[in-house]
């Protein structure tokens, strides 16, 4: 259920949860949108390093018009590479884990720090 851009995902909501990129809708979004987006470019070309490129490209460049935004995503498709991992990644670990940070940190700073960070997983300003 870990996958190494979780710990920088945790970095931002746990450190700087007004970030806009550390809000719950980027942290799923994100996630989710380059997971696919990783998974789509190794199914069509494989797993070579140019591959990783392009998926990490189009990954980053899917999340810019979805406003999902969130940096530590963009490793997903490296990640999905190296793994050889299929379609059930996108459900465990990466809805998964994505949601079950974002409930933590709301946890978190509801109990600990008295931030506010709403579990809103709609669009920011919705």
């Amino acid at each position: 259920m870990l996958i190494a851009p979780f710990g920088a995902s945790c970095a931002l909501v746990f450190g700087a949860p007004a970030s806009p990129l550390a809000q719950p809708y980027n942290v799923v979004g994100g996630h989710l949108v380059t997971a696919a987006c990783g998974l789509l470019v190794t199914t069509c070309i494989g797993s070579s390093p140019i591959a990783i490129a392009l998926g990490v490209g189009i990954a980053i460049s899917a999340m810019l018009p979805t406003d999902t935004l969130h940096p530590p995503a963009g490793a997903n498709p490296i990640v999905i590479a190296f793994a050889h991992s299929g379609r059930p990644f996108l459900v465990a670990p990466i809805l998964t884990g994505a949601a079950f940070i974002v409930i933590c940190s709301s946890l978190f700073h509801r109990h600990v720090t008295g931030h506010s960070y709403k579990l809103n997983l709609l669009r920011r300003g919705q």
